[in-house]
């Protein structure tokens, strides 16, 4: 710890706003729209397990993805203080080690609610904070890869909340059509992972972060990109369609060749093209997500 750190470790407490603001709210809507996803695939009537399903969307937003936001700024506030210096850690705002003990409380009151959740859930929190820790803190510090990085954190948004969504239903390990499912939309969350690193290229590049965009250049990273979300979409309009759910398959495919359509403009100048590609391209991968999760679920008969 720096020595401005150690003299203010004892700083005022932050104003809740502030920790608010820490936590990303709006950070937390793609790990809750996977854990949805997973509640509906698992089948069962959400009536019969609301007390979980409370417990569960808790978990996935405001605790273990709010923690995992606290634990990146705390250790990325150098990146941050180049990238984004009005964040607040490095605006001060949130001084001293405040941040660090934000991140400690989050873990612990995280894993004490899943423990009550069930084993299942306790198993993926754990494994959901490891993550978070592991992507940011050192000796890990999975950020600095342009593979593991994007990897962890596509793990943790995707398949482990759609695993605990799920298994907060089942009360139970999820079937093994649901875990091929969220495992193939896992993989395709990291092309998605790596265009949001395309508005941080100057300031990885400056503190030594190897992310895609670093390393292969945007151009080449957006098109690894596009392959990398595409693809396993794919598998699962195949996997679909081999299991009968003919009128999932093919909307998913719908939502997948609109996708394909869109990655057009996103190539042609991906650094100026990726937020609107985020609000379009992947609002209709996430689609296919909750799509599938309708089939899986047996909602409907689809």
């Amino acid at each position: 710890m720096d020595r401005s750190l150690a003299r203010n470790s004892s700083a005022t407490v932050p104003a809740a706003r502030d920790v608010l603001e820490l936590l990303k709210p709006i950070t937390w809507f793609p790990p809750i729209w996977a854990f949805m996803c997973g509640v509906v695939s698992s089948g069962v009537p959400v009536a019969d397990r609301w007390p979980f399903l409370i417990a569960g969307i808790l978990l996935t937003g405001p605790l273990v993805c709010g923690t995992s936001q606290a634990v990146n700024d705390w250790f990325d506030r150098d990146v941050d203080a180049i990238n984004e210096p009005g964040r607040p850690i490095p605006s001060g705002r949130i001084a001293g080690n405040w941040g660090l003990r934000i991140a400690i409380v989050g873990t612990l009151v995280s894993l004490a609610l899943a423990a009550v959740t069930g084993p299942w859930v306790l198993a993926a929190t754990c494994l959901g904070l490891l993550c978070a820790w592991g992507y940011s803190a050192p000796p890990f510090r999975f950020k600095v890869s342009g593979i593991w990085g994007p990897a962890v954190v596509a793990l943790t948004y995707e398949g482990l909340t759609w695993f605990t969504g799920a298994s907060v239903m089942a009360g139970a390990l999820p079937s093994g059509s649901v875990l091929i499912i969220l495992a193939l939309y896992s993989v395709g969350a990291h092309g998605i992972m790596t265009l949001n690193d395309f508005k941080a290229v100057e300031g990885d590049r400056a503190t030594g972060l190897r992310s895609l965009p670093v390393v292969l250049g945007v151009d080449r990273a957006a098109r690894l990109a596009c392959a990398v979300m595409a693809l396993p979409q794919f598998v699962v309009v195949g996997l679909l369609a081999l299991w009968g759910h003919l009128v999932v398959a093919g909307i998913v495919a719908a939502l997948l060749l609109g996708q394909l359509i869109l990655m057009r403009r996103l190539l042609s100048d991906p650094r100026t093209h990726t937020p609107w590609y985020n609000a379009t391209g992947t609002t209709l991968y996430v689609f296919g997500m909750l799509a599938s999760a309708f089939g899986l679920g047996g909602v409907m008969g689809l």
